[in-house]
């Protein structure tokens, strides 16, 4: 009995749009967010110990929408003026609802993010996040758990990636070093964190 293996192939459950935004809509919108959100250097742990990420961060959203994720617990900044329109944008094409993002500056190829998935009990079981990229273009994977089949997208300025489904419980996703890249990259994560009290 054969296989045909390229049917069988597991795919994640996501939304590609290449050119959501128009390449001059996405430049504009780049040079204001350097500009208007309060980029931080956080610290993450690891069996080493505590080492600062690579790559600058912010999380803004909604008051309750308290989130932590390797250790690094994010009270949410207010939204900024270009987030809350990309936010609106994002949620009349993907039909979702938001009340944070998690905004990841990579300021050149030497910035990246290791594997892992985005499986926190205040996401839900299947969370929808919606991923805008800014900038260079670079490549973001995805490998299923069980196979350790590779999806690959190369995530252009102006580009939107929605994942949603099983996604984040059967695939995990990185953005690997490229040290050829130069030049900035920023990318906004959208998603909806069930709201908690924050302590006074």
């Amino acid at each position: 009995m054969t296989t045909d293996l390229f049917n069988d192939l597991p795919t994640p459950d996501v939304d590609w749009y290449p050119d959501w935004l128009a390449p001059a809509a996405a430049e504009r919108l780049l040079a204001r967010l350097i500009d208007e959100v309060q980029w931080r250097q956080d610290m993450m742990g690891t069996p080493a110990g505590r080492v600062a990420l690579p790559r600058l961060t912010a999380w803004q959203g909604e008051p309750d929408a308290v989130y932590v994720y390797s250790g690094i617990r994010n009270v949410p900044q207010a939204w900024t003026p270009a987030v809350a329109e990309l936010k609106a944008a994002v949620e009349t094409t993907s039909g979702a609802r938001f009340n944070s993002v998690l905004l990841n500056r990579y300021r050149s190829g030497a910035d990246s993010m290791g594997w892992h998935a985005d499986r926190e009990p205040e996401l839900g079981r299947q969370p929808v996040i919606a991923s805008v990229s800014l900038g260079v273009a670079r490549t973001f994977d995805l490998r299923h758990n069980r196979s350790g089949v590779v999806q690959s997208f190369s995530l252009k300025g102006g580009s939107l990636l929605v994942m949603k489904g099983d996604t984040q419980a059967q695939w995990r996703h990185r953005v690997p070093k490229e040290p050829r890249v130069s030049g900035e990259r920023i990318n906004l994560t959208f998603r909806w964190v069930t709201p908690r009290v924050t302590p006074a």
